[in-house]
């Protein structure tokens, strides 16, 4: 009997990995379940892992149910996973607005990441401006999301 070659046993252990995928995510999403985000499990680790291109530790990945299906977000710099602000009037954006009137823009750091809108200030007034996203149904960053099935 013949040993495996290291390339064929790393192929094939990816193969299996990859096959196991739908049944980690299918049973968290069984029906009537949340639509709210929630940390992913470790189960889900290699789906989200290749569905995003990533290696190492996704220890800020969520997962939420949609339509039946289990979808992954990886929160980073300007990657909420959580529902987008669709308000219009900022306090954040306001404050900013009353300290740096006539601002061409509003930095995230007084919008909060999770607005849908650029801003501006109009004056001392904070003004929203075009969207910067998509959203889905449910209110999430679209392009945020993706399945993990």
């Amino acid at each position: 009997m013949t040993a495996l070659s290291v390339p064929f046993r790393s192929a094939l252990i990816s193969a299996l990995l990859t096959l196991a995928a739908p049944a980690a995510a299918a049973p968290l999403c069984a029906s009537g379940a949340s639509s709210a985000p929630r940390a992913a499990p470790a189960s889900l680790a290699p789906a989200i892992r290749r569905a995003f291109g990533l290696s190492g530790d996704i220890g800020g990945a969520y997962y939420r149910c949609s339509g039946g299906r289990t979808l992954a977000c990886v929160t980073g710099a300007n990657l909420p996973c959580f529902k987008a602000n669709r308000s219009r009037a900022l306090p954040g954006a306001a404050q900013y607005c009353r300290e740096n009137p006539g601002s061409d823009f509003i930095p995230m750091a007084a919008t909060g990441h999770d607005t849908i809108y650029e801003w501006k200030c109009a004056g001392k007034k904070a003004r929203p401006g075009k969207q910067v996203a998509p959203l889905d149904a449910e209110g999430y960053f679209a392009e945020n999301w993706k399945p993990v099935e």
